[in-house]
């Protein structure tokens, strides 16, 4: 069996590092004219990084990551509203890690190239279309260099093209562009002094604005110090209209605008945003878009994964992570369809689908952030007591109910097999 992916993000290198450990052949075709280490900080969940383990991978993330000890939910005025212990800290047989989107993506690129070889990995190769003919599936590209003709053939072809991906553009080309709910993300990454434990993760704030902050890299020639990634969230249209500018990691953010989105709205003890954000030179910015759910992926013998599949709200640290699954899932039933590629398709659909559009519709709700959205809202001025605004039973069935519909309970991880 030989299988071509679209995409050489973080989905589309898991995918192929996944069919090739079950030893099928596979390409990975990109449009990029190189696969670059993009975006800021991510966090990767148990559960994702336990299928990176089964990969051998364990060790190069360690190199360039922060395995997480501690998520803290706090309101603006840094009132702790939630804690938990993540990854082996909570009990996990795999840790969390808070590392480089970027970082990741090359630990994967990386392994792609030692294991496949870089002969099978193809940048400057842009989509033009495909045909299925029920045996076999040709595609076709145009190399952005010289934009000459390219036509490659397999037997499964795998979109992972993201948010736009022109593979599930063919199968609804009426989608329209991405939906925006309002919401503008801007990220961005700076040396700086560790705060707590130095593996610490805070989320503060609410519904019209929030601050995140973690450590994801120590430079090991930079003792004492810590890259530490940060995110602003904040509410600057109602979600009526079109994002005011495209989707895109690379895209600068203003910081006029930013700013007046965090000076004066957070006091925190742990962390000052202000002084983190000015001494960040560059960062970035993002609407927070996702699409609707649809009811199928797979087209004879054509699918979806990752963000072409179930783009979703950044939240709950599941985007990712909820592509590494859907990779690690395909594989394996690839791997054990007896030759019948378009049944796998469809049983990698039933485990994945479901899942991941409950995900995206959660996260429109704010995921696990729930709970600083539902005290900011009972009280917008700070409180005496957190269990005069909301009971912890209140609290941990958003937490507790975001990780099991998430699969990333700590039952879940634990239990199955990778």
């Amino acid at each position: 069996m030989k299988a071509i992916v679209i995409g050489g993000g973080i989905g589309g290198l898991a995918t192929a590092l996944s069919l090739h450990a079950e030893g099928i052949e596979v390409e990975v075709y990109e449009q990029a004219r190189t696969i670059r280490e993009l975006g800021v900080g991510i966090n990767t969940l148990p559960h994702a990084i336990k299928e990176l383990a089964a990969l051998g991978l364990l060790d190069a993330l360690d190199r360039v990551g922060i395995r997480t000890h501690e998520l803290i939910y706090t309101n603006r005025f840094g009132q702790e509203v939630w804690r938990d212990l993540r990854g082996l800290d909570a009990g996990y047989e795999f840790p969390q890690f808070s590392i480089h989107r970027g970082k990741l993506q090359a630990v994967l690129h990386q392994a792609v190239i030692e294991r496949i070889g870089g002969a099978n990995v193809h940048p400057g190769h842009q989509l033009v279309g495909f045909d299925d003919d029920g045996a076999r599936v040709t595609v076709r590209f145009e190399r952005r260099e010289g934009h000459d003709a390219v036509t490659a053939t397999g037997d499964v072809l795998i979109g992972a093209d993201g948010i736009h991906s022109s593979v599930r553009s063919t199968f609804y080309p009426d989608q329209g562009p991405p939906s925006w709910n309002g919401l503008m993300l801007w990220r961005g990454a700076v040396e700086r002094t560790p705060f707590l434990t130095g593996r610490s993760m805070i989320i503060a704030g609410g519904m019209n604005a929030k601050f995140v902050c973690y450590p994801i890299y120590n430079d090991p020639a930079s003792p004492g110090r810590t890259l530490l990634n940060w995110a602003v969230v904040a509410r600057i249209g109602d979600g009526s209209t079109p994002p005011p500018r495209r989707e895109d990691w690379s895209r600068l953010g203003d910081r006029a605008e930013l700013m007046g989105h965090v000076d004066g709205v957070f006091t925190l003890d742990v962390v000052d945003p202000v002084a983190i954000i000015n001494s960040t030179v560059d960062f970035y910015e993002y609407p927070m878009c996702d699409r609707d759910p649809v009811d199928r992926w797979s087209f004879g013998r054509v699918t979806l994964l990752g963000d072409a599949a179930h783009p979703m709200y950044p939240v709950g640290s599941n985007g990712a992570s909820q592509a590494i699954l859907d990779a690690r899932c395909l594989a394996a039933q690839l791997a054990g369809c007896g030759g019948d590629v378009e049944a796998a398709l469809k049983a990698y659909e039933a485990e994945r689908l479901p899942t991941t559009a409950e995900i995206v519709r959660t996260n429109r709700k704010g995921g696990p952030e729930q709970v600083i959205d539902l005290v900011e809202e009972r009280a917008p001025d700070g409180f005496e007591k957190l269990d005069d605004v909301a009971t912890r039973e209140e609290l941990e069935a958003v937490v507790r109910g975001y990780a099991n519909l998430a699969k990333f309970s700590q039952s879940d991880v634990n239990r199955a097999k990778p």
